[in-house]
């Protein structure tokens, strides 16, 4: 591995939250105080992918939240299971979770519309999201009283493991076949 790509592996390594390439590039310009090709950055993390296929480690290279970082291998799941237990603070109520689908889907959105498409007051929810960074205030809506406008955040990418709002599964993913009795008919 060349000496470029341990400098791109550090870079992943401490970074807190998933690290682009451009900050990758930002970093290593300063550094070697020249220029640095973006293809060798993209040629680093290649090298540090396919590095970190190998079975002897318990951890990959992942492209999530618009970034690089270090996440563990589906196959270690249970391994950590219990440090998720621990960690059971991160994980959202059910109402946390339907109102950050709505925000989601329909950002940005006043608490208002949140309300009326759930049917109850939003009002902890919404403040627990925001606590946890998932949701954040995208300006005022252009009505009477301007309302804030709520929108997802680069950690609900984080959190969720997508690259883009795009990423989301769209309602026809949730369509399930209706069921059937008897043989299909076909029309000729």
């Amino acid at each position: 591995m060349d000496y470029l790509a341990n400098h791109i592996e550090a870079l992943i390594f401490c970074s807190p939250k998933p690290i682009s390439e451009d900050e990758i590039l930002g970093c290593l310009k300063e550094m070697f105080e020249a220029d640095v090709p973006i293809a060798d950055i993209a040629n680093g993390i290649e090298t540090l992918s396919e590095k970190y296929k190998a079975d002897e480690y318990s951890f990959e290279l992942v492209k999530s939240g618009g970034g690089f970082q270090f996440l563990t291998k589906p196959a270690y799941q249970s391994s950590i299971s219990i440090l998720l237990k621990q960690q059971s603070k991160k994980r959202l109520s059910n109402s946390a979770m339907e109102t950050l689908a709505i925000i989601a889907y329909k950002q940005p959105v006043t608490k208002t519309d949140i309300e009326q498409i759930r049917g109850v007051n939003c009002d902890y929810a919404v403040n627990k999201l925001l606590e946890k960074g998932l949701v954040e205030v995208k300006g005022k809506a252009d009505t009477i009283g301007k309302p804030v406008l709520y929108g997802t955040s680069g950690d609900f990418m984080d959190y969720f493991g997508i690259n883009s709002i795009k990423d989301l599964p769209t309602p026809k993913d949730f369509v399930q076949e209706e069921n059937t009795i008897g043989k299909e008919e076909n029309e000729d």
